[in-house]
């Protein structure tokens, strides 16, 4: 038997699906944006959130805020390398601070949070975790102990859809490097085919003893020989 609470999951995932199918071809903020303006207006306790990236370097970005008192507690977690946030995208997949003003998990990002904004309770979800970067979404409140158990189901569900929007545009932009690589490659390989009368097998491993010679990826060394043949227009001719 269906539960009220089953109805309500089922409803906010059924409406994520949705406008994400809708808003594809959009910009990836655009999808995330929505993304977060669903989980305030449905995780009970929600007043506001962002979405935090870390980059490999530990450098802290944060995108997607619904208002300006989330892009705040999530500079000053960047600004701190502390924070709930940041916990839970390196070390825990979900992480709930119920009352700030009792915390001391983050020493100095709470005493900032307490002193420049009314953020007193927060709930943050780990998007992913990999080589190059880490993530999370974050959901705030002015009330302490704002977010129960409820919250954590349907932040999940909001926090799966934003890690399968970001999983797909991290995967497309490493498809389309890898098909520009490829692209320059081949353009190299032509112009050595044509200038050094080789065919295709020669000219690839003349491509390769240039790029274990020089100590740089094939697909630079490709470039480098592209734009010495056809420089871009306006620089400097030699």
């Amino acid at each position: 038997m269906q539960t009220e609470r089953d109805n309500d999951l089922g409803a906010v995932t059924a409406d994520l699906a949705a406008h994400i199918r809708t808003r594809l071809p959009q910009s990836i903020a655009s999808v995330l944006e929505g993304i977060m303006s669903s989980a305030v207006d449905t995780v009970p306790g929600a007043e506001c959130g962002g979405i935090t990236i870390i980059s490999k370097g530990h450098d802290v970005s944060s995108t997607a805020a619904t208002h300006p008192t989330a892009a705040l507690v999530d500079s000053l977690q960047s600004q701190f390398g502390q924070g709930p946030c940041v916990d839970a995208a390196l070390q825990s997949d979900t992480v709930r601070a119920d009352d700030l003003s009792s915390d001391s998990r983050w020493p100095a990002f709470t005493a900032a949070v307490l002193a420049q904004s009314p953020v007193r309770a927060s709930l943050s979800f780990r998007l992913y975790t990999d080589r190059e970067a880490a993530g999370a979404l974050n959901l705030y409140s002015e009330t302490p102990g704002a977010f129960g158990a409820g919250a954590e189901e349907i932040g999940l569900i909001h926090a799966t859809h934003a890690a399968v929007t970001l999983y797909a545009a991290r995967r497309n932009s490493e498809f389309d490097s890898a098909l520009a690589s490829r692209d320059v490659i081949g353009q190299a390989k032509g112009m050595i085919m044509e200038r050094y009368d080789l065919d295709a097998v020669q000219a690839f491993d003349l491509l390769k003893r240039l790029s274990q010679d020089a100590n740089t990826r094939l697909a630079d060394v490709a470039r480098k020989l592209v734009l010495r043949e056809h420089p871009p227009a306006g620089s400097p001719k030699h």
